[in-house]
């Protein structure tokens, strides 16, 4: 094997000079093999500033500690297989290697993986993601639903070959045993987070009353481990997944000193897996012992109640009497208060009568009534025709009746007043009268047939015959001349029948 030189042939200088000369391409290529055969391969712990996510989907970052700063791509490709997402602010170690991007003369850092820099900084990382999450609600008290009290069926992410399936099955069957579905998944490693969240998503894209039974219950459960293991619950992926689920979850990873993010956003957390499976469902055993409790008590309290009701009942038969002779006894109560009605009415009629009786002997006969109040009319009717004969003959006479002595004047002027009224009446009548009109030389058109006046054009029809009154007479007349135009006559009615009598 022949050793490669990574230095370039030294290029011809000028004449006189023993300096190299070199293009900006072949200094930089030289630099970057030089770079790349140095640091292949290098591990470096800093912190992540700005992360820059294209289109392409590279992920460009610059990693940086106290002074200075350091420009890194990850590729797209590699960017799954990443432990840790990149986020600002993260102290991580990346492993990689140092390379030189031609066309700004820069070297940079590629790198394919990514962990935490240590347990403080994993927290560090973790606290600032649960801010984060819990200032877009997700983790709610009042996003959290309530647990259904016996789930007829339970979903269980979990891995299928863990001691967790085994202790969350067992528990279910010594309690209350039911249908479980299991969707294996992988609850640590690089491909974990993706896989619970999927599971989570699957179990409630299930619809009802499919071939595959939907869960009215999930249990993502893991066993414990280290901080590290314990990372893909923390992934939001699950986080969201977790608080997006609308079957109600229990979460139950690691021991019950572990908090992960799920926890948060779960409906129930549970110390451990087998506390899961406790909080599932209840102990058949009890539920049925409070079954029978409950019926035993409903028998005792039914039984006492209507014991209780029998004993009222029977004080009130006894206070209430033989019922035949109570209905004897009101019925003769019945009759003594018709026959004492019966004398009452009877009574009152006689009391009446003899008072309208007494009221009548008091009042005078109607008859005679009649007889004075005629005789009264004809008193002052003859005064009446007395007091208007005298003011017919004697205007100015004064004169006295029977009330005394009073003045005529009033009564002539009323007089005087109607009559003037009634000659200005008459006056204005005579106005109105076409006899004056007819003493000026005027005529009026008549229908002989009626008696009544012609008032249009219209109604003078060529040969109708008219009658023209003058002041002293009427004369007959054709509209147009010749001889009159006679309607023809109407057949005479049927002469009536006469009467013989």
């Amino acid at each position: 094997m022949t050793e490669q030189n990574d230095t370039p042939p030294a290029p011809a200088g000028r004449p006189g000079s023993n300096l190299p000369e070199f293009t900006i391409a072949e200094l930089t290529g030289a630099l970057k093999r030089t770079i790349e055969g140095e640091f292949g391969l290098v591990r470096v712990r800093a912190e992540i500033g700005k992360v820059t996510v294209p289109r392409s989907g590279h992920v460009y970052l610059t990693l940086k500690d106290d002074s200075v700063t350091l420009e890194s791509v990850i590729w797209k490709g590699q960017v799954p297989r990443l432990m840790v997402r990149p986020e600002q602010g993260m102290e991580v170690v990346c492993t990689g290697r140092l390379t030189i991007y031609g066309s700004r003369s820069q070297y940079q850092m590629v790198i394919e993986q990514m962990e935490l820099a240590g347990e403080g900084a994993i927290l560090k990382m973790l606290e600032e993601r649960r801010r984060r999450l819990a200032a877009e609600g997700l983790f709610e008290a009042g996003r959290k639903r309530p647990l259904p009290f016996l789930p007829r069926v339970i979903g269980v992410v979990t891995s299928p070959t863990g001691a967790v399936i085994r202790d969350i099955l067992h528990r279910l069957s010594d309690r209350f045993p039911r249908h479980v579905l299991v969707w294996p998944v992988a609850v640590q490693g690089e491909s974990a987070a993706g896989q619970v969240a999927a599971a989570i998503e699957g179990f409630n894209a299930l619809p009802a009353g499919g071939p595959v039974p939907r869960p009215d219950l999930l249990i993502v459960a893991r066993g414990g481990g280290s901080l590290e293991d314990l990372m893909p619950f923390n992934e939001e992926i699950v986080v969201r997944a977790a608080a997006a689920s609308a079957i109600p979850l229990i979460s139950a990873v690691g021991h019950e000193t572990d908090t992960t993010l799920i926890d948060f956003a779960s409906d129930r957390r549970a110390p451990t897996p087998t506390a899961a499976a406790e909080m599932a469902v209840p102990v058949r055993a009890e539920l049925l012992g409070r079954v029978l409790d409950c019926a035993r008590r409903l028998e005792s309290g039914t039984a006492r109640l209507f014991g209780e009701h029998r004993t009222r009942l029977d004080a009130l038969r006894r206070g209430l009497g033989d019922p035949a002779r109570l209905i004897e006894t009101a019925m003769q109560r019945l009759d003594d208060r018709g026959e004492r009605l019966d004398r009452a009415a009877l009574g009152t009629v006689d009391r009446r009568r003899a008072r309208l009786a007494e009221l009548g002997a008091r009042l005078p006969h109607p008859r005679r009534q009649v007889a004075e109040t005629a005789r009264h009319l004809a008193q002052l009717g003859d005064r009446l025709t007395a007091c208007g004969s005298r003011l017919t003959h004697r205007p100015a006479e004064r004169f006295h009746t029977l009330s005394g002595r009073f003045r005529p004047e009033p009564v002539q002027r009323a007089l005087a007043d109607r009559t003037a009224r009634l000659a200005a009446a008459g006056r204005l009548l005579e106005s109105y009268s076409y006899v004056d009109v007819l003493r000026r030389g005027y005529a009026l058109v008549l229908d002989p047939a009626t008696g009544h006046a012609l008032g249009s054009a219209q109604e003078a029809t060529p040969g109708r015959a008219v009658s023209i009154r003058f002041q002293d007479g009427e004369a007959p007349a054709v509209i147009g001349g010749g001889k009159p135009h006679r309607p023809a006559r109407a057949p005479d009615p049927k002469p009536e029948q006469g009467s013989l009598l």
